[in-house]
């Protein structure tokens, strides 16, 4: 593996639930940390939404691995943050033998 060239800055965030009042519960995002990552689009589709049509995009974004169990590490349903990007994580896989990369699949969602 060529080493990635890390010049995104992008923040880690895990879904939390918050108690609405009424005994239920609404879903926020909480930052865990801010990663270096190379970000790579694969493929793209559209979609037909409830209101209106959907793009989506996956990536492939490599970040630095932290240790396993780290709050840092990133995992399958959290989402990494660009600004007003949203980068929802998929799958996450060690990319050389080392485990000093990790590979995350992960997809963006834009309304066309």
């Amino acid at each position: 593996m060529k080493v990635p060239h890390l010049n995104r800055r992008l923040v880690l965030e895990a879904p939390v639930r918050v108690a609405d009042g009424a005994g239920g519960y609404t879903q926020s995002w909480q930052a865990l940390g801010t990663h270096y990552a190379e970000v790579t689009a694969r493929t793209g589709r559209e979609k037909a939404g409830v209101a209106v049509p959907l793009s989506r995009v996956a990536y492939r974004i490599v970040v630095r691995a932290g240790l396993v169990g780290a709050s840092s590490r990133p995992l399958p349903e959290q989402r990494f943050r660009d600004g007003s990007r949203v980068f929802n994580i998929l799958a996450v896989a060690e990319a050389d033998a080392s485990g000093r990369y990790l590979t995350c699949t992960a997809e963006e969602e834009n309304v066309t």
